[in-house]
């Protein structure tokens, strides 16, 4: 086989790679005389105290160096390829991709699915473990590394292999048995789907997936998403306020039972499950510190703590000053909320908030992070926005002002006629975009 090249990309300012006098376009060809598969060798091999290194210059001169370092310090290198080898594709099916039911036309990267093991640990993706073979779960056990976040969706092996469309799928539970006796730290989610996974059969997966505790550490619910580009694809229900009032109070009841026993809470609900049923958020100390806020669990509870924190540490003034934001059905309630308590503070601030139907996916997708640049322009022209228009930075393609359907931010500014300012996602960076502190 022929062996891959891993050619840096960056070189972080004050790491051991500067040392080095490492450069980008610099190739690593080698650590301690063993061959560097991928990311998974790569952060095992450099965790030792004493390396040898070879590198390859653009020139073709090879420089073997010697490094002594603190055990587990990094090198401070970044590669072009952040995984050092191809990317897996998903081999299921599953009967609630999301990706199925994107429409045509979109950007090529966006209709790739992912099922790399590599990624969980990289960027916490969640992985089914259909893709990955008995090899890949050695070399987890032998580098014992953690966090793998896993898509379980159920426990139920037949379910399982329907659900996902994969007859391997229900064998593929038996790799966490494998990750529990070697003590590694887990997560997990199930993608609740009406009359499928839901009712006893969510009750059957919650009581098999405790058995991992402590090493599975959490386990969130969040509903199907369901677009409008369903056609031909597993006839799939939206959940109702009633369902999701019942998937609560199942919820929190395991919740207070494990709660007492292991002093977690380990199961917790999507965010979206209370916006459908009507409920207020939990408070923080529900959320175990948050473990699965990429997921969506807990990302409205932390950002109206954090919008709160931060009004705590400002006096108020008597500025003029009206702004507009635009966001997704389910942080509209939050914003707004929030636009009333900043006004107590700022009396003379005008703050509109502006909840945007997705039409481009469907009614029934609410995040802020699936709006597109078309739905927020035909849905706001013509509106006195006052200085500004603010949107999440969840809405860009990441390092990019581009919407999932391709408008340009500088397109929507120029069609709506007003300065967009993209927010952070933490509360101190929302209420400095109000207030139009450190503007241009």
């Amino acid at each position: 086989m022929e062996q891959k090249e891993h050619r840096i990309s960056r070189v972080e300012p004050g790491s051991i790679g500067e040392e080095l006098e490492l450069r980008p376009g610099d190739v690593l060809v080698s650590v301690n005389g063993q061959e560097v598969r991928d990311v998974f060798d790569y952060h095992y091999l450099i965790n030792e105290e004493y390396l040898e290194i070879l590198i390859r210059k653009p020139d073709g001169e090879e420089w073997e160096l010697e490094i002594e370092k603190e055990f587990e310090d990094d090198l401070g290198i970044e590669f072009e390829n952040s995984l050092m080898d191809e990317y897996r594709s998903c081999r299921n099916k599953c009967m609630f991709c999301f990706i199925d039911q994107l429409p045509r036309g979109m950007r090529d990267t966006l209709y790739f699915k992912d099922d790399d093991s590599r990624l969980s640990f990289l960027q916490g993706n969640y992985v089914t473990l259909t893709n990955m073979d008995d090899e890949d779960v050695d070399r987890i056990v032998k580098y014992h590394l953690s966090p793998i976040n896993i898509s379980f969706h159920t426990m139920n092996p037949l379910l399982r292999c329907k659900m996902l469309n994969n007859r391997f799928a229900g064998d593929a539970l038996k790799k966490v048995d494998r990750f529990y006796e070697a003590r590694i730290t887990m997560n997990g989610q199930i993608v609740l789907c009406k009359g499928v996974n839901d009712g006893e059969e969510l009750e059957f997966s919650i009581r098999e997936l405790t058995k991992y505790l402590p090493y599975l550490q959490s386990v969130s619910v969040v509903p199907v998403g369901l677009t409008k580009y369903r056609e031909g694809l597993y006839p799939l229900e939206p959940f109702t306020k009633e369902d999701a009032l019942k998937v609560l109070a199942q919820i929190h009841r395991w919740q207070e039972k494990l709660y007492e026993e292991y002093g977690t809470h380990f199961l917790h609900a999507g965010d979206e499950w209370y916006l459908l049923a009507e409920q207020d958020i939990p408070r923080e100390e529900t959320y175990d510190g948050y473990c699965q806020l990429e997921n969506g669990v807990g990302m409205v509870r932390l950002l109206e703590n954090e919008i709160q924190e931060a009004l705590g540490k400002v006096a108020g003034d008597e500025r003029r000053r009206k702004v507009t934001i635009a966001t997704g059905k389910l942080a509209a309630p939050l914003l707004n909320r929030a636009a009333i308590e900043i006004r107590r503070k700022y009396p003379n601030l005008e703050v509109q908030v502006f909840p945007i139907e997705n039409h481009f996916f469907g009614e029934r997708i609410t995040v802020a992070g699936l709006l597109t640049g078309q739905d927020i322009r035909e849905q706001l022209s013509g509106l006195d926005f006052g200085e500004r228009l603010l949107l999440t930075e969840h809405m860009m393609k990441d390092g990019e002002q581009i919407f999932l359907d391709d408008m340009r931010l500088e397109e929507l500014e120029r069609t709506l006629q007003v300065p967009i300012t993209i927010v952070k996602s933490d509360g101190k960076a929302f209420l400095e975009a109000v207030l139009g502190i450190g503007e241009n």
